[in-house]
């Protein structure tokens, strides 16, 4: 990672998946195929993240240390042992809120416009 990446901010602006991505992991750890649900879960519907946008987005964070695989199960006797978990890590849950307050300061310059509501 370069100098600029190793703070959050240096991140920012994060690709929709990657928000995404990281909104679904930020509860709990999850497989690749979780993950797709929950971002359709969080989002009613109105993003369907397909499995070559999911798994070559989970590839590049890996690599730049947002998530991690973990080799933890939740019940051996129930799960395919060929799924992948993945979990955030804690520069990815940092670099996550640095999204979440710029996210915040543009909602609030929206609102005090007078925008928010509109159709």
């Amino acid at each position: 990672m370069s100098d600029a990446t190793l703070r959050p901010e240096g991140m920012l602006p994060l690709t929709p998946a990657v928000f995404h991505i990281l909104l679904a992991l930020a509860d709990s750890e999850k497989h690749g195929y979780s993950i797709m649900q929950e971002v359709t879960r969080i989002t009613n519907g109105a993003v369907q993240m397909g499995p070559g946008t999911l798994y070559g987005t989970l590839k590049r964070m890996l690599e730049t240390r947002l998530i991690e695989e973990t080799d933890e199960r939740p019940d051996p006797q129930m799960d395919d042992e060929r799924r992948r978990y993945y979990r955030l890590t804690s520069f990815g849950e940092r670099v996550m809120h640095a999204e979440l307050d710029r996210l915040s300061v543009l909602l609030n310059v929206a609102q005090s416009k007078r925008l928010m509501g509109r159709t």
